[in-house]
């Protein structure tokens, strides 16, 4: 897992949880946005998908037509 992937996850996650708190003990409307805050901070961190490194096609195609 990347630095700035775990960083932006958690920086998320907590901008989320503090909206729902905030939306529990003021106003409701901030759920509109701290659940999806929250939802895409725990999407970011467990993407995995992300860290494989694919090849690249065109380096491969290039070494057999030469």
């Amino acid at each position: 897992m990347s630095l700035s992937r775990l960083i932006t996850g958690l920086v998320l996650l907590a901008l989320g949880m503090i909206f729902i708190t905030l939306a529990i003990f003021h106003t409701w409307w901030m759920l509109f946005y701290g659940i999806p805050l929250f939802i895409l901070g725990i999407a970011i961190l467990l993407y995995k998908n992300e860290d494989k490194i694919e090849e690249r096609k065109d380096l491969k195609e290039k070494r057999y037509t030469q």
